[in-house]
């Protein structure tokens, strides 16, 4: 494979990632409250070509491209269904805030969103009996 169709894929597999739905991610909605996950991505690119000598009569020569990726939660966004306008909407920094204040912050949304994931498993679970 030559060097520019190398790079060609790995730029357009970087496209691919480079997607706002990996940046934002999917709401988790319980009954007073919608939850917006926010991430942060790092991404690396490289390619190269060369050629060199070996002691065997036939000289070396190689080409590649490579990239990498990486995605780290830095936000809650929180809002409230039953207060309008920017009162509803809190963000919750998750790089600053202690590991006390995340739980205290999100403790009762992420109790409903668990008990309605296992409402939901059981009752697929008795609709299949």
């Amino acid at each position: 494979m030559k060097i520019e169709e190398q790079i060609k894929t790995t730029v357009e597999e970087l496209r691919r990632l480079l997607d706002v739905k990996n940046l934002v991610g999917e709401p988790l909605e319980t009954e007073d409250k919608i939850l917006i996950p926010v991430m942060k991505m790092g991404v690396g690119f490289g390619a190269g070509m060369g050629e060199g000598r070996s002691s065997s009569s036939e000289g070396g020569a190689g080409s590649g491209a490579g990239a990498a990726a990486g995605v780290e939660p830095i936000a809650v966004i929180v809002i409230l269904k039953d207060v309008r306008g920017p009162d509803g909407v809190r963000v919750i920094d998750l790089r600053s805030a202690g590991t006390g204040r995340i739980i205290q912050e999100l403790g009762s949304t992420v109790t409903e969103v668990i008990k309605e994931l296992s409402d939901n498993k059981k009752s697929e679970e008795s609709s299949e009996e």
